[in-house]
Protein backbone atom coordinates (compact mmCIF):
# COMPACT_ATOMS: atom_id res chain seq x y z
CA UNK A 1 0.00 0.00 0.00
CA UNK A 2 1.18 3.26 -1.32
CA UNK A 3 1.73 6.02 2.33
CA UNK A 4 -0.79 8.09 2.65
CA UNK A 5 0.02 12.00 1.69
CA UNK A 6 0.16 14.37 4.49
CA UNK A 7 -3.18 16.40 5.16
CA UNK A 8 -2.48 20.25 4.57
CA UNK A 9 -2.46 22.32 7.31
CA UNK A 10 -3.59 25.65 7.89
CA UNK A 11 -0.97 27.46 6.61
CA UNK A 12 -1.03 25.57 3.75
CA UNK A 13 -4.86 26.88 3.10
CA UNK A 14 -4.14 29.82 3.72
CA UNK A 15 -1.27 29.88 1.22
CA UNK A 16 -3.38 27.93 -1.43
CA UNK A 17 -6.16 31.28 -1.15
CA UNK A 18 -3.42 33.73 -1.08
CA UNK A 19 -2.46 32.44 -4.51
CA UNK A 20 -5.51 32.29 -5.74
CA UNK A 21 -6.71 36.00 -4.53
CA UNK A 22 -3.15 37.62 -5.58
CA UNK A 23 -2.53 35.34 -9.02
CA UNK A 24 -6.73 36.85 -10.14
CA UNK A 25 -6.04 40.08 -8.56
CA UNK A 26 -3.35 40.41 -10.99
CA UNK A 27 -5.83 39.04 -13.82
CA UNK A 28 -3.65 36.01 -14.45
CA UNK A 29 -5.70 32.80 -15.51
CA UNK A 30 -4.18 30.14 -14.39
CA UNK A 31 -2.84 28.89 -17.42
CA UNK A 32 -0.56 32.01 -17.48
CA UNK A 33 0.46 31.90 -13.74
CA UNK A 34 1.80 28.40 -14.40
CA UNK A 35 3.43 29.77 -17.67
CA UNK A 36 5.48 32.29 -16.14
CA UNK A 37 6.15 29.95 -13.07
CA UNK A 38 7.59 27.87 -16.17
CA UNK A 39 9.64 30.48 -17.40
CA UNK A 40 11.45 30.52 -14.22
CA UNK A 41 13.08 27.13 -14.24
CA UNK A 42 9.81 25.51 -12.36
CA UNK A 43 7.81 23.87 -14.59
CA UNK A 44 4.33 23.98 -14.08
CA UNK A 45 0.89 23.35 -15.79
CA UNK A 46 -2.04 25.14 -15.05
CA UNK A 47 -3.43 21.32 -13.67
CA UNK A 48 -1.02 21.54 -10.39
CA UNK A 49 -1.65 25.34 -10.17
CA UNK A 50 -5.48 24.47 -10.16
CA UNK A 51 -4.37 21.66 -7.76
CA UNK A 52 -2.79 24.15 -5.34
CA UNK A 53 -5.44 26.33 -5.06
CA UNK A 54 -8.04 23.90 -4.59
CA UNK A 55 -6.19 22.36 -1.58
CA UNK A 56 -5.94 18.95 -3.67
CA UNK A 57 -2.10 19.37 -3.76
CA UNK A 58 0.41 20.23 -1.70
CA UNK A 59 2.48 23.32 -2.42
CA UNK A 60 6.54 22.56 -1.74
CA UNK A 61 9.14 25.33 -0.90
CA UNK A 62 10.47 25.41 -4.13
CA UNK A 63 6.55 26.12 -5.66
CA UNK A 64 5.73 28.76 -3.26
CA UNK A 65 8.96 30.49 -4.03
CA UNK A 66 8.76 30.45 -8.25
CA UNK A 67 4.78 31.33 -8.27
CA UNK A 68 5.27 34.67 -5.66
CA UNK A 69 8.23 35.59 -7.92
CA UNK A 70 5.94 34.93 -10.84
CA UNK A 71 3.40 36.77 -9.11
CA UNK A 72 6.14 39.52 -7.94
CA UNK A 73 5.75 39.34 -4.53
CA UNK A 74 7.99 38.12 -1.37
CA UNK A 75 7.52 34.53 -0.96
CA UNK A 76 6.61 35.58 2.61
CA UNK A 77 3.50 37.42 1.41
CA UNK A 78 1.91 34.28 0.88
CA UNK A 79 2.44 32.99 4.16
CA UNK A 80 0.53 35.87 6.03
CA UNK A 81 -2.93 34.38 6.99
CA UNK A 82 -4.81 32.70 10.11
CA UNK A 83 -1.73 31.48 12.10
CA UNK A 84 0.40 34.90 11.39
CA UNK A 85 -2.08 37.99 11.56
CA UNK A 86 -0.45 41.12 9.40
CA UNK A 87 2.10 42.84 11.43
CA UNK A 88 2.70 39.97 13.88
CA UNK A 89 6.64 38.65 14.77
CA UNK A 90 7.15 35.57 13.43
CA UNK A 91 9.92 33.07 14.48
CA UNK A 92 13.01 34.46 15.29
CA UNK A 93 11.72 38.37 14.72
CA UNK A 94 11.19 41.17 17.00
Amino acid sequence: MPPRPLAIGPAGHAAAHAIERTRTARGYSQRQLAARVTALGRPMTFTALSRIERTVRRCDIDDLVAIATALGIAPQTLLVGPLMPPGAAGVGET
